[in-house]
């Protein structure tokens, strides 16, 4: 317990480097993006093909947990603008490609990407394939709200191509649903796995989030033996992250006070994991769980799992396309991020510019230090060269790891350095090490959530 009070301490998730908060707004130029994602699009495209990430923000209710960008509407009427303005944005990178884009892979989130209709749903992908080759063995994916996951979304999505589906379960005790505002009985969440499994679906997600308020042991002991009996084959596990200066209203619908405990939560942890374990999961990166078989679960086992904004991937592309408000897009040498707002980002998008707000240009040790971040957050070890350590940023890292060395948390050797099964849990703070401009100029707020 004393590593978890010294070790729990605001820190990134690192679905990036450089972090958000050091991308830059003002001085960030659109046509040096523009170049640098036509430049990884003429490399990449025709042997990889692309990633495209599409946001949909829109959710019915608040779940007052939740982190990401949403808008709370029950008015139906937003959806065919939003999806006109999606199909415009798209095109704009066609344009700026000057060929075919070839899609291995497209995640749908949001929000809640069932919020749409199925009609809806349709028009958007076949706009989007009618300009694009979809590759066979592509990768598509979409969040599920299982309040509203209908078989006739399930049947349109397998008929475009989809065989995944990630549903937010978060918790089965009915007293953190009431608290969290998300009711969803058990009965309700089954009928969708059934329903997904008859259509075809062939991997099913189910994220669960450990510390959110009012959780218990027991409650965490009935979730996952609920969540066993449906058998996905993956499980994303994720700390709850309780940033209510961020997030607003939401979640300060409860306070510090009724969130379980440092020492509590990481129980909570503890038992989820060895739970998990106990049947038949194998831990394959942070928060992350999948049985033997599942195609995450083979890629770790041979080093290849991959990272980016769409979380653990299999899919190995450079470029990362995002579409819709405050989508994230990588071209590996660059990052850029949409306009949050519905509204101002369609008026962009009708304007016929690219809706982007802010971004960054790595340099070249920011490439250096992505690589390694990458590293150990998909193989929970990271290797160098000799000339690697010419650069300060790295052997400032290393330096940083000598006290997770000391409390048993990394191996440190030579030219590699590997976590061990007592610090995969901390995971956030070993990368941390090497994390140069966070260690050069600390955000002005707490901007990220707890480590553990």
């Amino acid at each position: 317990m004393n590593l978890i009070r010294k070790y729990n301490v605001a820190a990134p998730r690192y679905t990036s480097y450089p972090t958000v908060p050091y991308w830059e707004e003002n001085s960030f130029d659109i046509n040096d993006w523009k170049a640098l994602l036509k430049k990884t699009f003429l490399a990449s495209n025709s042997k990889d093909g692309i990633s495209l990430y599409i946001h949909l923000p829109f959710c019915e209710k608040m779940c007052t947990y939740c982190g990401c960008n949403k808008h709370i509407t029950v008015n139906h009427k937003v959806e065919a603008p939003y999806m006109a303005a999606l199909l415009k944005e798209w095109q704009l990178y066609v344009n700026t490609f000057g060929d075919k884009p070839r899609i291995r892979e497209i995640h749908l989130g949001g929000g809640t990407p069932t919020f749409f209709s199925a009609e809806h749903l349709t028009n958007l992908l076949e706009g989007i394939y009618s300009t694009a080759a979809l590759l066979p063995d592509a990768c598509l994916s979409f969040e599920g709200h299982p309040g509203n996951t209908t078989p006739e979304h399930l049947q349109t999505l397998y008929n475009l191509g989809f065989r995944r589906i990630s549903l937010g379960i978060q918790d089965f005790d009915p007293h953190v649903q009431e608290i969290i505002n998300r009711l969803q009985p058990f009965e309700t969440v089954a009928a969708v796995v059934d329903n997904a499994r008859q259509t075809g679906f062939t991997s099913i997600n189910f994220d669960l989030i450990y510390g959110l308020p009012l959780q218990t042991i027991a409650g965490m002991q009935d979730t996952i033996d609920k969540v066993v009996q449906l058998r996905p084959d993956r499980i994303s596990f994720y700390s709850y992250a309780h940033v209510p200066w961020i997030k607003g209203t939401g979640q300060r619908r409860y306070t510090a006070d009724d969130l379980p405990k440092e020492a509590e939560k990481r129980h909570l942890y503890e038992l989820g994991k060895s739970l998990f374990d106990n049947n038949g999961y194998t831990e394959i990166g942070m928060d992350h769980f999948a049985l033997p078989g599942d195609e995450l679960y083979t890629a770790y086992k041979e080093g290849q799992l991959h990272r980016n904004f769409m979380g653990y991937t299999v899919s190995h592309t450079a470029l990362l396309v995002g579409l819709g408000a405050s989508s994230i897009g990588d071209s590996w040498y660059a990052y850029v991020q949409n306009e949050k707002q519905i509204t101002a980002y369609q008026e962009l998008v009708n304007k016929e510019r690219f809706p982007i707000v802010r971004g960054h240009i790595l340099n070249e040790e920011d490439l250096l230090l992505r690589g390694h971040i990458h590293n150990l957050m998909c193989t929970f070890e990271t290797s160098w060269h000799k000339e690697d350590t010419q650069c300060d940023a790295v052997t400032d890292g290393l330096q940083r790891l000598q006290e997770l060395k000391k409390d048993g948390l990394v191996n440190v050797y030579p030219q590699k350095v590997i976590v061990t099964a007592k610090g995969r849990p901390f995971i956030r703070n070993i990368c941390m090490a090497f994390d140069a401009r966070l260690w050069r100029q600390l955000p002005h707020s707490q901007l990220f959530s707890k480590s553990i």
